[in-house]
């Protein structure tokens, strides 16, 4: 399988948790919050999208620098319409895996964590997609408890 198929595995199973995570959510979740401070459904998404279109490309590029495609964000969109950009923002991420190869993920790059490898870098970046799911099921699980149902 290779480091690289290691990774592939692991961001597929990062993508079935989120779908399972988002799969019955209601537009009224997407901005529901327990608290002022708190991040909303709407923007973690948002946020999440925005790396796969952003932060990891630049990493498989091992390049921080470089000019990206970028993400408009979920701002006044629907349910519907973010729910599209999340398979849309998958298909692009697998779609970029496609085209790294293990020795790929040796090279270094000197970011925020300073000298890693594209590998560690990378292995960052599809673990967030484990990391927001599970803040979105805690506000889920915060919420229902809140409002009882």
């Amino acid at each position: 399988m290779g480091k690289i198929g290691t990774i592939k595995e692991f961001t597929k199973v990062g993508f079935n948790r989120l779908n399972n995570a988002t799969k019955d959510l209601t537009e009224e979740q997407l901005d529901w919050k327990s608290c002022s401070e708190a991040n909303t459904i709407r923007n973690i998404l948002g946020h999440l999208i925005g790396e796969w279109y952003g932060f990891v490309p630049k990493i498989l590029a091992g390049d921080k620098d470089l000019e990206v495609e970028g993400y408009a964000g979920t701002e006044g969109k629907s349910l519907d319409e973010i729910k599209a950009d999340l398979s849309e923002g998958q298909k692009h991420l697998v779609a970029e895996l496609a085209k790294i190869k293990d020795e790929d993920l040796a090279k270094e790059m000197d970011w925020f964590m300073g000298k890693q490898t594209v590998g560690s870098y990378l292995m960052l970046g599809v673990s967030e997609i484990t990391h927001h799911e599970g803040q979105i099921a805690a506000i889920l699980g915060v919420e229902k408890r809140i409002k009882g149902v």
